[in-house]
């Protein structure tokens, strides 16, 4: 597994082929947009999704807090895609499994009563700023702060020599914030416009990949 680690304001931070963050003076696991219970939705209306899917997220997940051990796993929002369901159910039992604190960041798409998360012994908060970070699920803009998000599910897409096309999803970083890539599976994805000075880093099965201005279409 070929991890990349980059400095941000005198913090080291890996960027792992799975789409989390670890930040390594803080020991923080930083994770975006799982969407549990998405895909126990799709099926329940009728999608051809296989159930073996929804162990797929519970197994990468503890992949890596395996591969990095942190304090701390922060969820950036999102980590669940709507009401309740039977992979709340797995979820619990993961989180018994697991020795770090969790914190829930709320996104847009965290109906599900915080109470029921206080009860696993998880925080939920609305953002959590850390020294000079901002930990938050929608993208911000804040002066004094470098800014750690989700919500977008960004991604890239890279062009051959002839039109073959390949859609990757990235961290997306600039000067003043980096949004991450979507954790969940069928989360889907956004292909964001490259500024000059943006840096991607577009992630396969295995690989965290610097891409450059002149491979974005």
């Amino acid at each position: 597994m070929n991890t990349k680690t980059i400095k941000i304001n005198f913090q080291q931070f890996v960027l792992h082929p799975s789409g989390v963050l670890f930040w390594e003076q803080k020991s923080y696991l930083l994770i975006s947009d799982v969407h549990l219970g998405k895909i126990s939705h799709f099926r329940k209306y009728g999608a051809a999704v296989p159930q073996k899917a929804i162990a797929k997220n519970f197994e990468l997940l503890q992949e890596v807090v395996t591969f990095f051990q942190p304090n701390t796993i922060c969820f950036l929002g999102d980590l669940f895609h709507s009401t309740l369901n039977q992979e709340w159910d797995a979820f619990k039992k993961w989180v018994t499994g697991v020795r770090a604190k969790i914190i829930l960041v709320k996104g847009n798409h965290d109906i599900i009563s915080y109470l029921k998360y206080e009860a696993l012994g998880i925080d939920v908060v609305e953002e959590l700023p850390l020294d000079a970070f901002l930990l938050t699920h929608h993208p911000e803009e804040r002066e004094g702060f470098y800014n750690l998000s989700g919500h977008i599910h960004p991604a890239i897409r890279l062009r051959g020599q002839g039109r073959q096309s390949l859609r990757l999803p990235c961290f997306f970083k600039r000067k003043n914030h980096m949004i991450l890539p979507a954790f969940g599976e069928f989360t889907g994805s956004h292909v964001l416009k490259v500024k000059n000075d943006d840096e991607i880093y577009a992630i396969t099965q295995n690989e965290v990949i610097l891409v450059s201005k002149s491979n974005e279409c």
